[in-house]
C-alpha cells in the first residue's frame, strides 16, 4: 500500500513538473502565430525570402507571407497592393494585425502604406532591411523608372512622408542598416524617428537577405 502511495506521489510530482515546464510555451507559440508579410525591394521578387522564410519557419512561424509588385511602378500603386494584401491576410487568417518586414525600396512603399493610408491600425511590427526609407542616391541610376524617381533624395514622394511620423501608430518599429550598404546612399537613410536603428558591421545590400544572424534577430523582434 505504501509503495502504491508512494508511486501515485511520484507521477503527480512529474505531472505538476511537466506542468511547469510546457506552462510557459504558450505565449511563445502566441506570439509566432503573428502573420508576418515579407515586402520585397528594387528589382526584387519573393525568392529574395528564402532564407528569411526558413528562418522564421525554424522558429515556429507559419503564417508567412510574401508579396510582389511592380518595382518598376509608382511606391504608392505599389503601396495600395499591399493594403490590400493585408487586407487579405487578416481575412484568412482572423487577426487582427499582421507583421511587415521590408528590404530595400520595400521600405518606401511600406511607409506610404502605413503613413498615407491609415495601415498602421493593422500593423503590430515593422522590421526594414537596408530600408531606402528617405531615398538613396543611387536611385539616380534608374530614373527611367517611376520607382526611382520617387526613391530620390528630394523626390516629391519623399517630401510628401517627411511631413507625417516616420512611426506612426502603435506598432514596434525596427531598422537594420551598415555602412558597407554600397546601395542605400547614405546608409543611414535607412533609421526612422521612433525606432529602434540597429547598425550592423559591414554587411552588404544583398548579404543581409541570408545573413542568418540578422534575420533571427528580426524573428526575436517580432515573437518578442
Amino acid at each position: 500500500m505504501r509503495i502504491r502511495q508512494r508511486l501515485i506521489a511520484f507521477g503527480a510530482a512529474l505531472v505538476a513538473a511537466a506542468a511547469l515546464v510546457v506552462a510557459p510555451a504558450a505565449p511563445a507559440n502566441a506570439a509566432t502565430s503573428t502573420p508576418v508579410i515579407f515586402v520585397h525591394g528594387f528589382i526584387g521578387n519573393s525568392s529574395n525570402w528564402t532564407t528569411a522564410l526558413s528562418v522564421f519557419r525554424a522558429g515556429g512561424f507559419t503564417r508567412l507571407y510574401t508579396y510582389d509588385y511592380n518595382w518598376a511602378g509608382s511606391n504608392q500603386i505599389s503601396a495600395a497592393g499591399l493594403r490590400d494584401k493585408v487586407n487579405q491576410v487578416k481575412a484568412q487568417t482572423g487577426a487582427s494585425k499582421v507583421a511587415i518586414v521590408n528590404h530595400s525600396m520595400g521600405g518606401l512603399v511600406t511607409r506610404w502604406y502605413l503613413e498615407e493610408m491609415g495601415g498602421a491600425a493593422n500593423v503590430s511590427h515593422v522590421a526594414s532591411i537596408a530600408g531606402a526609407n528617405h531615398g538613396t542616391t543611387y536611385a539616380g541610376a534608374c530614373l527611367i523608372n517611376v520607382s526611382c524617381i520617387e526613391m530620390y533624395p528630394g523626390s516629391l514622394f519623399l517630401l510628401d512622408l517627411a511631413d507625417g511620423d516616420e512611426t506612426p501608430g502603435t506598432a514596434r518599429y525596427r531598422t537594420w542598416y551598415s555602412a558597407c550598404d554600397g546601395i542605400i546612399i547614405p546608409y543611414t537613410s535607412t533609421r526612422l524617428d521612433g525606432a529602434t536603428n540597429t547598425s550592423v558591421l559591414c554587411e552588404t545590400h544583398l548579404g543581409f537577405l541570408t545573413n542568418t544572424s540578422v534575420l533571427t534577430q528580426i524573428r526575436g523582434f517580432i515573437a518578442a
